[in-house]
Parts: C-alpha cells; structure tokens; sequence
C-alpha cells in the first residue's frame, strides 16, 4: 500500500497550466518527506520527453518520474485544482486531479498502478476527488478502494 501523508494532499490549488500543476504534486510529495526538490522538475521532463501519457483517463495524470536518488520513500500525493489545467492530451483533457506517484523500484511503480486502477475502477471517482472538501473525503475514496 502507498503511504499517503496528509501533507501530501493538496485540494483546490491553483496553476496557470500543466507544469504548475505537476509541480504543485512534486511540492506536495516532498512536504510528505517522500522526494527531494529534484523530483517535482523531474515529472516535467517526463512529461516533456513523452507527451501528455500521465492523463490517464477524463481529468485525471498520474504524475511520476522514474525511480532515483531523489525518491526518499514510496509514496503518493494527491492535488486537485481549483481550475482544470490543458496538458495536450487528445481525448482526455482538462485536468482536475493530479495523482503523484514516487517510488523507490520499479516493482513498486506496478504495484502502485495496479492500487490506483483500484480506486479509479470506480467510475465517480475522479469527480469525487475533484470535488473533495476536505483530507478525510480524500481518504474515504482511497479506503473505499481496499
């Protein structure tokens, strides 16, 4: 199971566009103490490199880098923004939640996908997050999921 630190869980934030709302997750998953600084910049490469692949599914990217030195501990981070956010992907944008995802093996990256396929199997899910008032609405949607 990824931890998921309250700290980590950041509602109704605001980013000009898909950069800031991918670093807004980096900002939340080293608040947790999970990543160093390097982390958040590093899920923009990603993204720069590879296109918009993290909007998984209608308003919700799975930011994430590969595992590296920056990775202090297994984690995840949840951001929803307060305005959806274009990140360029064709069937799938705008974004209203950001999940981050950093871990230490590439092992726990499937594991840690195949728990949040758990969650957003769920298809009110990603509204629900989107529309979470509060950390314990947060992690009534993730406990649902167990």
């Amino acid at each position: 199971m990824l931890t998921l630190p309250d700290s980590a869980i950041l509602l109704g934030r605001d980013a000009r566009d898909w950069r800031g709302a991918v670093l807004l997750a980096g900002e939340a998953l080293e608040a947790a103490g999970l990543t160093e600084p390097e982390y958040g910049p590093r899920m923009v490469s990603m993204v720069e490199e590879f296109g918009a692949y993290i909007v998984i599914a209608p308003g919700l990217a799975l930011a994430h880098a590969r595992p590296g030195p920056d990775v202090l501990h297994s984690g995840m981070a949840v951001v929803t923004l307060a305005e959806p956010v274009v990140f360029g992907h064709p069937y799938n944008d705008p974004v209203s939640v950001v999940i981050g995802l950093a871990v230490i093996t590439a092992d726990e990256h499937v594991g840690g996908i195949a728990e949040l396929a758990n969650v957003f199997n769920d298809p009110t899910a990603i509204e629900r997050l989107a529309n979470a008032g509060s950390i314990a609405d947060v992690r009534a949607l993730f406990r649902g999921s167990e």
